[in-house]
């Protein structure tokens, strides 16, 4: 069983900056797309980006062009820098492998991001 480590969320008010790291073991880091994912109260968890270990990355809609998703192979880290932060982007943030099938068990314990005034 892997282990994940998120970290980084606060209180920020629209238009701020919030820069999420994660730290994943190595049988976790060693597949090919990472990716942050987030789940707002009452809502399905999103992937809102991913990176392969050579650097491609993808963004859903609502965030491209704020958010940068970068990784480092040799320390297990993934990153999420989120600038123009909107309150809809509100939600509990997670790090974890992309193109699988993720059990409860298979996801760490988040970190909150809070945008408001």
């Amino acid at each position: 069983q892997g282990q994940l480590v998120e970290s980084g969320g606060g209180l920020v008010q629209p238009g701020g900056s919030l820069r999420l790291s994660c730290a994943a073991s190595g049988n976790i880091f060693s597949v090919s797309v990472m990716g942050w994912y987030r789940q707002a109260p009452g809502k399905q968890r999103e992937l809102v980006a991913s990176i392969t270990r050579g650097g491609v990355t993808n963004y859903a809609v609502s965030v491209k062009g704020r958010f940068t998703i970068s990784r480092d192979n040799v320390q297990n880290t993934v990153n999420l820098q989120m600038n123009s932060l909107k309150p809809e982007d509100t939600a509990v943030y997670y790090c974890n492998r992309v193109g699988f099938v993720l059990s409860s068990k298979d996801w760490g314990q988040g970190t909150q991001v809070t945008v408001s005034s």
